[in-house]
């Protein structure tokens, strides 16, 4: 019973942060919202520098239109199932990794893409998901996750050196922002260098303290 109850709990969360995200898109395409909220969430450079540090975190769940939001919210359903026994046990420890993905992912754009005005958009967040569902395959002795992980690495990096796809600009109305993958990628990276060896030592000390009782 307890695992099925926590396995719901990581689909009830996508499933809050697909509405969400999609109830902030549609608030934005009604004219009776008397907000605009592009202009009070989205990543603007300009605006966290006076003081509005909301906007690293909130501009990940905005989007640009309808195919860049189904784009987005696909991945991330795709990337939960792919590595959903991570976290079917761990829902809360999700919520902590999406939020600390979300703040890697802000201030990395605002230290070192000061250039980049703005962003909205899932896509740097699941980059830092992906990888670090790859870093956990890896820790299970997986050896897919080797692959991943130098899937999304080479992808990065391409993107980084020769931009993304034509097509895909097109379909979301907007500039790939190649910089916010490349940030996500070492986001994911960083938070498993901290949680891995964070949580295997916690694991450990609990199982020493067991045995002693």
């Amino acid at each position: 019973m307890a695992n099925k109850q926590t396995q719901i709990g990581v689909y009830v969360f996508a499933t809050i942060v697909s509405v969400i995200c999609a109830a902030l898109f549609a608030l934005n395409l009604l004219p009776l919202a008397q907000i605009d909220i592009d202009s009070l969430l989205a990543y603007r450079y300009d605006s966290i520098t006076q003081g509005e540090w909301w906007r690293l975190l909130s501009g990940n769940i905005l989007h640009t239109n309808l195919w860049h939001l189904l784009m987005n919210l696909a991945g991330f359903w795709v990337i939960l199932f792919l590595h959903e026994t991570h976290y079917k046990q761990h829902s809360v420890k999700l919520v902590g990794l999406f939020l600390s993905l979300a703040m890697l992912e802000g201030l990395g754009l605002y230290w070192f893409y000061p250039e980049l005005k703005g962003y909205v958009g899932l896509s740097g967040l699941l980059h830092g998901l992906f990888t670090f569902g790859a870093l956990l395959d890896i820790r299970k002795g997986f050896k897919s996750g080797y692959l991943l992980l130098l899937g999304v690495i080479i992808k990065a990096g391409y993107e980084t050196y020769f931009g993304a796809s034509d097509s895909v600009s097109e379909l979301i109305n907007a500039r790939v922002a190649t910089e916010s993958h490349l940030i996500g990628v070492v986001s994911g990276l960083l938070c498993g260098l901290i949680w891995l060896p964070l949580s295997g030592y916690l694991k450990r000390a609990q199982t020493l303290s067991t045995s002693h009782n």
